[in-house]
């Protein structure tokens, strides 16, 4: 059998290397869910009308995310390229970027309750002000990322990145201004948010979005043309292609890695903040 037909077979052999990952990724997906499951029954497990509504929107703010990064990796697919590891007709495009919109919304909002928190409690108005903003710019990431993936222009997948890079720039000034309000161990919180979002502009800086500007820069060098909107919906309906080809996700690797695990861990860690009010 050739390599490109072995590439596209739909079982992934244990010895390519993309069997590893993707155990690693549904294994760490997996421990995500227990411990949201965990979370659920302690919050739950309070007396009756004890549980902060907030607390509780930001446990289901959670479980869309856990479950929503769970369900990519499980069945991951590289949208613009329209691969996937598996044929599955949940392995088409339109699926798994519903699935991610929404997942990705909700874990916007769950930084922006947090800093309304903060900032009420203390009064903060740029923490206030971050919290306004945040939503609006994901909006409009989510809205530029659908466009990205209909019409297959990564250059506005580099754009989409960009937007989250200034939301959570917002997210961090916003944090920066309550570290000094609060002391112990939720100061102690704020400044590993605020290492933690200075990582993430990093690697949005450094890697992620030069890599999309790069792919961009790729394709207009080849003359690739780029889908119309319609054309690029009916594509997206249909499943991916499968391809087992480690090339072929050799970029996608390192950023799925992170957002699968790092990414969902934030996001677990806002649902156990406790805030004094």
């Amino acid at each position: 059998m050739s390599v490109q037909s072995q590439a596209r077979t739909s079982v992934l052999s244990r010895s390519n290397p993309l069997a590893w990952w993707w155990a690693l990724l549904t294994l760490v997906s997996g421990v995500n869910i227990a411990v949201w499951c965990w979370l659920f029954y302690r919050f739950h497990a309070q007396a009756a009308g004890t549980l902060d509504s907030r607390a509780g929107a930001e446990l289901l703010l959670c479980a869309a995310y856990v479950f929503g990064c769970a369900f990519r990796s499980f069945l991951p697919r590289a949208d613009v390229q329209r691969i996937c590891l598996f044929d599955t007709w949940l392995s088409s495009v339109v699926v798994g970027r519903s699935v991610a919109t929404v997942a990705e919304l909700c874990f916007a909002a769950q930084w922006v309750l947090v800093l309304q928190q903060l900032g009420e409690t203390m009064g903060a108005v740029t923490a206030l002000n971050a919290a306004q903003v945040v939503m609006p710019l994901i909006v409009i990431a989510e809205c530029v990322s659908w466009y990205a993936v209909l019409t297959k222009n990564n250059m506005l997948h580099g754009v989409e990145n960009s937007l989250w890079a200034v939301a959570f720039s917002a997210v961090g000034i916003g944090f920066c201004r309550l570290l000094f309000e609060f002391d112990g161990v939720v100061r102690g919180i704020l400044v590993v948010a605020i290492i933690g979002i200075a990582g993430y502009l990093a690697f949005l800086i450094t890697v992620d979005v030069p890599m999309y500007f790069a792919r961009w820069r790729a394709k207009v060098s080849d003359g690739t043309t780029r889908l119309r909107p319609l054309e690029g919906l009916r594509e997206v309906s249909a499943r991916c292609v499968v391809t087992h080809d480690l090339a072929e996700w050799r970029e996608e690797i390192l950023w799925m890695s992170l957002y699968f695990s790092a990414g969902v861990w934030a996001s677990l860690a806002l649902c156990v903040l406790k805030f004094p009010v």
